[in-house]
């Protein structure tokens, strides 16, 4: 009993430690993440989705991305999800953003980590939800909750990735815990919600997919 007495002031010192390191690395993560993104965004808007500027950020941010992954991965693969005690809100904020960049796979892999830190409620629902609908997307079928915008160079804009069932999605998503799809496309991305087009769009997607 004295040794194990004697063992938990290191015990709860190196457990604050690696709490200290994990956020750290997440604040990393972030900045180098999201700075180019929000840089590269602010000039679309101004020079267009095409302009050298906004490319020269693309650049930037895919090489960030890269050396994010990893780190991200790690973590995932040493700790499993961790605890909100661990990493805090904004550390579930960056994990997420960075599996949500990262190539189909990966979202894929580490989908049931999610799902199960959802349950363990070290997870909001929200984060799921855009992995979720982001798989669905690049694997080519509709989503399921609306998260996803597309850039459409025919037309030159964003538009709604093509949503299943769009008359119930805001039955999905108050189901869990989300606002309407026409509050969170104004607020994310000043976009507005039109349900008679986007049941044409999806329809017209459903075709297109058979043929």
């Amino acid at each position: 009993m004295a040794c194990s007495n004697k063992n938990k002031p290191k015990e709860r010192q190196t457990s604050l430690q690696t709490t200290k390191n994990l956020i750290a690395v997440l604040d990393t993560i972030w900045v180098t993440e999201q700075r180019p993104i929000r840089l590269r965004d602010s000039l679309m808007n101004i020079y267009g989705a095409e302009s050298k500027v906004v490319k020269e950020q693309q650049e930037i941010y895919e090489k960030n991305h890269v050396i994010n992954e990893k780190k991200v991965t790690l973590i995932l693969d040493e700790y499993g999800w961790p605890a909100k005690e661990m990493i805090e809100e904004q550390g579930n904020w960056t994990i997420c953003n960075v599996i949500q960049h990262a190539d189909n796979d990966i979202r894929i892999k580490y989908l049931p980590l999610m799902r199960q830190a959802v349950k363990d409620k070290k997870l909001e629902p929200r984060f799921l939800v855009r992995a979720e609908d982001r798989i669905a997307t690049e694997r080519g079928e509709l989503q399921i909750y609306g998260g996803q915008m597309k850039y459409y160079p025919q037309t030159k804009s964003f538009n709604v990735w093509p949503v299943y069932d769009p008359v119930n999605i805001d039955k999905r998503r108050t189901e869990i815990g989300l606002d309407s799809i026409a509050i969170f496309l104004k607020n994310r991305f000043d976009f507005e919600w039109d349900l008679e087009e986007q049941i044409k769009r999806s329809e017209e997607f459903e075709k297109q997919r058979q043929l």
